[in-house]
């Protein structure tokens, strides 16, 4: 397979393509949960409807180009948080990425959705190993790799430093290969 599915799901979870008409919820998901954002991600300091609406159609735009595969994540129909496949890591690999709506946290939801994410990464062409990073103070981000059987592989300092508030600017990296995955059974 050369790109994911455009919908996944995975116990009380569901992932769909973001679309262009996904601006009021999306919008709405990340305004209610800039506090628990801002500390680990960069862009959700300067939050606003028009960067909305931008990572909407940069969203589409490098899904077709292959770059990218953002998806959202929604639960009983409602928009919870987002996840993405992203080419940037070099060849052979995917990197991973997820955030939850803060009044979801603790259900198990991001190790739901970045388990779509993990199983469809590994039925793409050319993929062999898929990585979740995350500044080491944000143990949360750390605890989804975990539960989902990554191996822990390093620990890299960030050369320009934190880039949010709730960072110390080191990096952990976790790591599956294709054959860890199909070890656990999934």
């Amino acid at each position: 397979m050369d790109e994911p599915a455009e919908s996944l799901s995975s116990d009380r979870v569901e992932l769909r393509r973001w679309r262009v008409t996904d601006l009021d919820a999306l919008h709405r998901a990340t305004h209610e949960s800039l506090d628990h954002l801002v500390p680990w991600m960069p862009w959700a300091a300067h939050h606003s409807r028009e960067q909305s609406a931008d990572f909407l159609v940069r969203s589409h735009d490098e899904w077709e180009t292959g770059q990218v595969f953002n998806y959202a994540i929604t639960s009983d129909g409602v928009v919870i948080g987002s996840c993405g496949l992203h080419r940037r890591i070099g060849a052979g690999a995917l990197d991973i990425g997820y955030w939850i709506h803060p009044r979801r946290t603790g259900r198990g939801l991001a190790t739901m959705a970045a388990a779509a994410l993990v199983g469809q990464a590994f039925h793409l062409v050319g993929i062999d190993r898929v990585e979740i990073r995350h500044d080491a103070a944000n143990p949360a981000s750390g605890a989804v790799a975990r539960r989902l059987g990554f191996t822990e592989v390093e620990r890299v300092p960030v050369p320009e430093g934190p880039s949010a508030s709730g960072e110390v600017g080191i990096h952990v990296v976790w790591r599956m290969t294709a054959d860890q995955w199909r070890g656990t059974g999934s």
